[in-house]
This record gives structure tokens, C-alpha cells and sequence, in this order.
């Protein structure tokens, strides 16, 4: 018999309401005993909202009470690596917002915590988990798009004064990054999904608009094992906002153009005209469409939770992958020197702050 898993939600803001979704759609499968947020009258308005058992104001004391399966974290991002540590301390797996942790040194924290607990963290990477990633990413794997050579990764996104007036916003200490760590994570996310390991990466960083502490655009130029090139820009900065990933292979160009969650119908196919007379009709043999959502990654985090086998993105080779990737970006920007991967070890001030001691000083409103 399949069984039902009591979760807790630990943070109440606007994400909060992605997860209750995502709970919904299993169908049982999972159920929300109950949601802390440090502002218990906002957790207990959620709670009422969403029909939630039971509302705390205490983390500790929600932990020891509920004493759930699950825990799934939309607390700021500061917090996460804490929050997903005691979590997993009380018998707990736990979905966690991304950013998953402040650096890679804590996120050898969080896997040591994974060895000792038994139990396990992933991090919110909804972008792999949509039906048409996995077809796309399967034609790549056989080989059917021939090599890739070319990598566009966009994310073109815009915020307000307003967005950044609240207080853990914009600053390192608390939103942990800008663009790279804060938006364009789940696209560079999605563009190491399919192209695999990175070599090395060159980039810069600047805070053009607002005034923050964080940078507001990035920009890297990237070199992958398999040889292709890749350029990518992170941003607040767009009005006309956009999310765009472009993979140019020897024998197609494949497109996604959507802003913030994707289906087959924001993917489009330009086969090169020496393709494989049959590669047009692999395209198009995707699966039932299931689009990018938490709803999709939670229901197969479900099922790791019944084989009892780490999900694919917990604190091991995949998240950190990513992450180690972010924290390049930021070592390029900030130094000027091209990044390899697998150079940023204990020691380096990189593996300890992703801005290395080196963010320039914060912008005064």
C-alpha cells in the first residue's frame, strides 16, 4: 500500500502557495499537517486559507510537534542550509527552495548531514522535470541532434524598487546573490541538465540599475567537456522580460522561449538541412505533456521517498554541479580570471562566500 506522507511547509510567502499545489496534485500522496512561518499571523492566515491543520511561529516547535516525512522550505534563502539540516536531523526529507545554500562549504554540510540522517535534501530544480526536458534531453543523450556546438541560456527578467525594498532582498548575507543565484539559477539549471559538465567559465557581474549590494546582470562565456561553447546572461534589469535556451547541434537547433514555467508548446525544432530525413519525426514523438512545475518534481520525489534512493537533486553531484557553477561565475566576475571546474576546493575563499570576500560595496538608496 502506498503511503501517505505528512509534510511541513516551513515559510508562507508567495511561493508558499507553488507548494501547496504541488501537494495537491499527489493526490493524497502527501498532505500538509501544518505551516511555520516566523510571522505566525501571516501562517495562520495561510493556514486558514488552505484549509492547514495547525500554524507555528516557531521552526523548533513545529519540528518536535508535527514530527513530519517531509519538510518543504520556502523561508529565505539564508535559511535553507540551517532549515534543511535540522529537518533532516528529525527524520525528516525535505524539498528546498533554491537557492539550496549560501556555498559550497555549506553544501558539503548539508550532504554530511544526508550520510549521518539517512535522509535526504533536493533542491527546487523544476525546470528538469517537465515531460518535454526529459524528450529533449534523451534525443541529445542518443545522439540524434548530432553534437552540440552552440549554447544560448537567457534570463531576462525585471524587478522593481518595490521588490527589492524588502529587507533580505539584495543583499549577499541574505538573498545570497542577484540574477545568478536569485532567477537565472533555474535556466543555467536546465542548460547543465542537458549539456552536462562544464570546463570552464569566464564572466562579469555589475549592479546597472538598482541599488543593491548584489549585482542586477551577469554575464559568463562557457566551455563544456563535450566541447560546445555557451554564452549566458542573468538580469533584473528587462522590461520585456524573457527565458530563453537555445542548444545549436550538428544537425538541429533546438529553442525554448517561455518566462517562468514551460510546456511542449514553448519548444521549437530547426532541423539542419542535412538532417536525418527521420529526426523531424523523432521530435515530435514527446511524451504526455507535464509541464515544468513543483507539482511535477514533488510527485517524483514522492516516489524516491518510497524506494527509499536519493533524488536527483539532493546535496550530491547534481546540485553541486550547479552550484559550483554559480560559484565560478562569481569568482570570474570578481577576479577577472577564467574559473576551471573543480578548482574551487576548501581554502579558497570562494568555497567558503560565494562573493570571496571581494563584493564590491553596497550601493546606499
Amino acid at each position: 500500500m502506498n503511503r501517505t506522507y505528512r509534510a511541513l511547509l516551513v515559510g508562507t510567502g508567495g511561493i508558499g502557495d507553488a507548494h501547496v499545489r504541488a501537494v495537491e496534485s499527489t493526490a493524497g500522496r502527501v498532505v500538509l499537517a501544518a505551516a511555520v512561518d516566523i510571522d505566525l499571523a501571516r501562517a495562520r492566515d495561510f493556514c486558514a486559507r488552505h484549509r492547514i491543520p495547525a500554524a507555528y511561529g516557531d521552526f523548533t516547535e513545529a519540528l518536535a510537534a508535527e514530527q513530519p516525512d517531509l519538510v518543504l522550505i520556502a523561508a529565505p534563502p539564508s535559511l535553507h542550509a540551517a532549515l534543511s539540516i535540522a529537518a533532516m536531523e528529525a527524520g525528516a526529507w525535505v524539498l528546498c527552495e533554491k537557492p539550496l545554500c549560501a556555498s559550497l562549504a555549506e553544501l558539503d554540510r548539508i550532504q554530511a548531514a544526508e550520510a549521518r540522517a539517512g535522509r535526504f535534501t533536493a533542491s527546487v530544480f523544476q525546470m528538469r522535470f517537465a515531460s518535454s526536458h526529459r524528450h529533449v534531453r534523451r534525443l541529445l543523450q542518443a545522439g540524434r541532434l548530432g553534437r552540440p556546438l552552440v549554447a544560448i541560456c537567457h534570463t531576462l527578467w525585471y524587478r522593481d524598487a518595490a521588490y527589492y525594498a524588502v529587507p533580505w532582498r539584495g543583499r549577499w548575507a541574505t538573498e545570497l546573490g542577484g540574477p545568478t543565484m536569485s532567477q537565472g539559477i533555474h535556466t543555467m539549471d536546465h542548460l547543465l541538465h542537458l549539456l552536462g559538465d562544464w570546463d570552464e567559465i569566464r564572466a562579469v557581474a555589475d549592479t546597472l540599475l538598482h541599488r543593491i549590494e548584489v549585482e542586477d546582470v551577469s554575464m559568463a562565456l562557457v566551455k563544456f567537456a563535450n566541447g560546445a561553447r555557451a554564452s549566458i546572461v542573468n538580469s533584473t534589469v528587462c522590461p520585456r522580460q524573457e527565458t530563453y535556451l537555445r542548444l545549436d547541434c550538428e544537425q538541429a537547433t533546438v529553442e525554448l522561449t517561455h518566462l517562468y514555467a514551460y510546456q511542449r508548446e514553448n519548444w521549437r525544432f530547426t532541423a539542419a538541412p542535412s538532417a536525418d530525413p527521420d529526426l523531424a519525426r523523432d521530435w515530435e514523438a514527446f511524451p504526455d505533456d507535464v509541464g515544468s512545475t513543483h507539482a511535477a518534481q514533488l510527485q517524483e520525489l514522492v516516489q524516491n521517498m518510497d524506494e527509499g534512493v536519493p533524488p536527483p537533486t539532493t546535496g550530491g553531484a547534481e546540485a553541486r554541479r550547479t552550484l559550483e557553477f554559480l560559484t565560478a561565475l562569481y569568482k570570474s566576475a570578481f577576479t577577472g580570471a577564467a574559473v576551471a571546474r573543480g578548482s574551487i576546493v576548501p581554502g579558497d575563499p570562494f568555497y567558503a562566500a560565494l562573493h570571496g570576500g571581494m563584493a564590491p560595496p553596497r550601493r546606499k538608496p
